[in-house]
């Protein structure tokens, strides 16, 4: 009988020991024992409580280099045919070398770990940006979550902050968001770190604000309480929550103005340093998972030209964070992901630049209970293919939700009935956690 039972899938076994209580006592089992039941399976598998590293991220800062970031010339440098424009620098640990122009990240290299054996299927922009945010393959009925709604679906809202879960900062328009989960958990996209968010503030006095709304909700109650779905639901605690950030003072998170000058200089006065910083005090405003989005890296024509101001930014405010973090002491607690949609040829084209190549690509991982100056994986001598410890963007994906402490092999079902989990069943690297 137990030989079977271990055959059973997660969900089966659950359902077993349910019925089995309802049949023997005549009634239903009680939340705390379906709850012991589910921790003793979660805890039996790879990558569940007491592995290495879960749950150490309570906060995760993910880094999106958009337009595919080359490997060759970053993360994954080499010294053949495929070398880029600068020779690679030294790093530390087991980071042996690092790209020509990231001098800053070669000094805080103790503090990372590279994956470099990334590899996906597809070398299409929109299509590797959705599978590498969500962990699935796009498809044209249903929207996949990303990790922050994840988060807030199996952890709950973050407890005493009326800020949303999670933020994108310098946001493009194609972006999953909650995907399938209610509207509410969402993220804010903040389109400009330097003017946060907008429209805060009501265009009338206070009265005729109440009035308004006191209006609004006269007319939508009747709907509310003949349509009581799920849906409604979401969207009618949707608008609550706007109305409390409203009047927040968590919004103080948002103006950078009251940052020292010396600080907001270390990152960099451009976008990408700026939307960083915005990061580490949502961090410390206790907004779950951030991401901050940077642009440029889509370097098919003098790579040599794009690099030394697109990689040199990437560095500085790479670095940067990693060093505020850490001097605040948050960078334990607060896992920062460095990411792209996919890497670039090894082979430098006719017009000195590379093309998009998904075959081989690296990310970085550093704070929230990673190792320090490690390399997971590799590539052969010209970062052609993945050589050792192949990475897909579903471990990826897993990676980070393990770190959140998300029990990313548990089903969900979206609202057509369909099962999914964090990551499209990606199994995390744990050797990447110390």
């Amino acid at each position: 009988m137990k030989t079977e039972l271990n055959r059973l899938n997660p969900i089966a076994r659950r359902e077993f020991v349910l019925r089995t209580a309802q049949t023997a006592l005549g009634v239903s089992v009680m939340p705390s024992m379906l709850d012991g039941v589910r921790a003793a399976e979660t805890a039996s598998k790879a990558g569940g409580p007491g592995s290495p590293g879960f749950g150490k991220a309570k906060k995760v800062i993910f880094l999106w280099m958009n337009g595919g970031m080359t490997h060759i010339d970053t993360w994954d440098p080499k010294t053949g045919g495929t070398k880029g424009p600068t020779d690679p620098i030294k790093g530390k640990g087991q980071v042996d070398f690092l790209g020509g122009t990231m001098t800053k990240m070669a000094a805080v290299s103790d503090k990372i770990s590279i994956v470099r054996s990334m590899s996906s299927k597809t070398g299409v922009h929109d299509a590797g940006t959705y599978i590498m945010k969500t962990g699935y393959e796009p498809r044209g009925t249903i929207v996949h979550p990303n990790l922050g709604a994840w988060a807030s679906h199996f952890l709950g809202r973050v407890k005493g902050v009326t800020l949303p879960d999670s933020v994108v900062v310098n946001s493009g328009s194609a972006y999953p968001g909650a995907g399938f989960f209610p509207p509410a958990l969402s993220p804010i996209p903040i389109s400009n770190p330097e003017t946060g968010l907008q429209n805060l503030r009501p265009t009338t006095d206070e009265g005729q604000f109440q009035k308004r709304l006191s209006l609004m909700n006269e007319f939508d109650s009747s709907f509310r309480n003949k349509f009581k779905s799920e849906e409604v639901k979401a969207y009618t605690e949707f608008y609550d929550e706007t109305m409390k950030l409203m009047k927040s003072e968590d919004l103080k998170a948002f103006d950078l103005s009251s940052e020292p000058a010396a600080v907001r200089e270390k990152y960099g006065r451009n976008s990408f340093g700026q939307g960083a910083l915005l990061a580490r005090r949502l961090v410390q405003a206790g907004v779950r998972f951030i991401e901050v989005q940077f642009g440029g890296w889509d370097m098919h024509n003098n790579i040599d030209t794009a690099l030394t101001s697109t990689g040199a930014t990437m560095d500085q405010v790479f670095a940067a964070l990693i060093e505020d973090l850490a001097s605040n002491g948050l960078l334990e607690s607060t896992m920062v992901v460095m990411g792209s949609e996919f890497g670039r040829t090894p082979d430098v084209n006719e017009n000195e630049g590379r093309d998009h190549y998904p075959l081989a690509y690296s990310t970085v991982f550093a704070g929230g209970g990673v190792k320090g100056g490690f390399v997971y994986g590799s590539t052969d001598k010209d970062g052609r293919r993945v050589a050792d410890k192949q990475v897909s963007p579903p471990d990826f994906q897993a990676t980070i939700g393990h770190a959140m402490g998300l029990p990313v092999d548990e089903v969900v079902m979206s609202p057509s009935n369909r099962p999914f989990t964090v990551g499209d069943k990606g199994t995390p690297v744990l050797d990447i956690f110390a």
